[in-house]
């Protein structure tokens, strides 16, 4: 799974969108397999997804000193996703 994972960081870096979407496809049928032999369910998944999303939003994810103080120095902005677009590099 880490190997993927990796392949779709990479492949996303280099802005390579089908590339992604292979390795995503990889990396997602890796996840289910590793699921299945947990006995965890999708549905599991989706619960707990919503369940954070409910209680925190995005703000679970922020770096704690960006949620309660502000950006300090030498910290990176937080973007949202969608306003996010990959650059293609030539």
């Amino acid at each position: 799974m880490a190997e993927e994972a990796v392949e779709v960081v990479i492949d996303a870096m280099a802005g390579r969108r089908e590339d992604v979407t292979r390795e995503s496809a990889d990396l997602l049928y890796n996840l289910v397999v590793l699921w299945v032999s947990a006995g965890v369910k999708p549905e599991d998944v989706w619960q707990e997804m919503s369940r954070r999303e409910r209680l925190l939003g995005i703000a679970e994810k922020l770096p704690k000193d960006l949620i309660e103080g502000g950006v300090k120095e030498g910290k990176r902005k937080v973007i949202a996703l969608e306003a996010r677009r990959i650059r293609k590099r030539r």
